[in-house]
């Protein structure tokens, strides 16, 4: 089995101060272990970094240096992919998406479209979004 994160889980298990914190600590790190295949889509990855570093979302946010290191050492693992668009995507995000996204549905969208793209079904989020693409199977890991 494949699957993949949502941003929200690895934010929560590097802010120490999050409510969630140690239920995504241990899914990252098992998830990090392997064997199975771990799929980081960029905007994931991307946003990951974008939040914790900004001091205005977190109190403690980390360094740049920090948060990079943590990518790193995720994309360094044999069994993680980080695959980004392919030909064909934008046919898979419109039928992903519908015919009005907006706002914050857009980033959501866009990794489902990802996951469709690449075949994967299972994500770990605490966005309850996610439940409105077919195909699509949120876990969140605090539950």
């Amino acid at each position: 089995m494949s699957a993949t994160v949502d941003a929200n889980v690895l934010v929560y298990a590097s802010d120490s101060r999050a409510e969630t914190h140690e239920q995504a600590e241990a899914l990252v790190r098992r998830l990090a272990a392997g064997p199975e295949i771990l799929y980081l889509f960029w905007p994931v990855l991307l946003g990951y970094l974008r939040i914790v570093t900004h001091p205005g979302i977190l109190t403690n946010p980390l360094s740049p240096a920090d948060a990079l290191r943590n990518v790193e050492s995720l994309l360094d693992r044999p069994h993680v992919r980080a695959p980004g668009e392919l030909d064909g995507f934008w046919s898979i995000f419109r039928s992903t998406a519908g015919d009005r996204p907006r706002g914050n549905d857009v980033p959501d969208a866009h990794v489902a479209a990802l996951m469709r793209q690449h075949g994967v079904r299972v994500i770990y989020t605490h966005d309850r979004d996610f439940r409105r693409f077919d195909g699509i199977e949120p876990r969140d890991p605090s539950a």
